[in-house]
């Protein structure tokens, strides 16, 4: 089989080996005209011809790699997300992402030695994603590489970080309640001490106070955020209070609170509007009625770190010195039809 060569480029395209450098390599500040760029790349297509990836990041010290170190990638969807917009901006760029499924939790030793084995790889950048947002200890050799956080912040703001809009998405949910005509408003939220259970609460006290609505301590309960949990929640809460709308955690207690809806005789959502949070396709686009819900931005905030990274290791790019303000990315609300205005008495 003959080796074809950055000679055989330039003869078929008619230009100089030089220009051909020039242009697969994407050589700055050289001026080369678009059409003979075009005939370059053309005739290194025809001919399968590539740029020595070896040699150019031994000239650039760069290796063109990216690390995604993500939790639990086989078992959630959201860790799907995440490395696919990470995985799409990274392609744009021709760089290319490197994937270490990581367990779940704040071993921040178990997670230096990942991050190590993606140093060792001699990666432009790591990403560094949690499961669900939360505060993390970061692990010290993070430090060594242009380095951001996904779904994740660390109390010093060392490293930029980019966390969905909790209060937003819940004040999106509530507030579309209310503007169906809700004022009774049961809310089921998660009784871990995380962000989102805080932002949360807070969007829905907030929109309750935007509508004239009084707080009312019965119509709130905490729980652990599953389904089961969720049933007995909402069965509770429907059984002593009859709220006419139920805002909840996560869709899974969402769930939870179909199965108490129904088992109390009332309909969805012509007795009872529902809405959750996560926007997870295989439950709340499969529950009937679909559930009304928020998703969180996954996708987007791969795409956002990655951008930010290599706004990091660019050329003559300085890192900058920090602290960072962690990055507010919307939650967008995904309606269904699992809410209607109340039933008139």
């Amino acid at each position: 089989m003959t080796t074809v060569g950055i000679r055989d480029v330039a003869r078929l395209a008619g230009v100089s080996v030089t220009t051909v450098s020039h242009v697969l390599n994407e050589t700055p500040h050289t001026r080369v005209a678009d059409e003979t760029r075009d005939r370059v790349r053309d005739a290194a297509a025809t001919l399968g011809y590539g740029p020595n990836l070896v040699a150019q990041a031994l000239r650039t010290r760069r290796s063109g790699l990216v690390g995604l170190l993500s939790e639990e990638i086989a078992t959630t969807p959201h860790a799907g997300r995440i490395i696919l917009g990470a995985q799409e901006a990274a392609r744009a760029h021709g760089l290319t992402l490197v994937i270490v499924s990581a367990e779940r939790g704040n071993n921040a030793e178990a997670h230096r030695a990942d991050i190590q084995a993606l140093l060792d790889r001699q990666v432009d950048a790591v990403l560094y994603a949690t499961m669900y947002h939360r505060n993390i200890a970061v692990p010290a050799n993070l430090v060594d590489v242009p380095a951001v956080l996904i779904d994740a912040t660390e109390g010093t703001g060392a490293l930029p970080s980019v966390v969905p809009d909790e209060r937003g998405g819940a004040v999106a949910a509530v507030r579309h309640l209310a503007e169906a005509g809700h004022r009774r408003i049961a809310f089921l939220n998660n009784d871990d001490d995380v962000p989102a259970t805080h932002g949360r609460l807070a969007g829905y006290r907030q929109v309750l106070s935007e509508y004239g609505i009084p707080f009312d301590e019965l119509l709130v309960g905490a729980s652990p955020s599953e389904p089961a949990e969720g049933y007995a929640l909402a069965k509770e809460i429907l059984s002593l209070q009859r709220p006419t709308a139920v805002f909840c955690y996560n869709d899974r207690m969402a769930m939870g609170a179909y199965r108490a809806a129904r088992e109390l005789g009332l309909s969805i959502p012509d007795d009872l509007s529902i809405v959750g949070f996560d926007n997870q396709e295989i439950i709340a686009a499969n529950l009937f009625p679909a559930l009304t819900t928020v998703a969180l931005p996954h996708y987007e905030m791969g795409v956002w770190a990655l951008e930010t990274a290599i706004g990091m290791f660019a050329d003559g790019a300085e890192r900058p010195p920090g602290p960072f303000e962690p990055v507010l990315l919307p939650c967008p609300l995904v309606p269904r039809d699992s809410v209607a205005p109340p039933r008139q008495p």
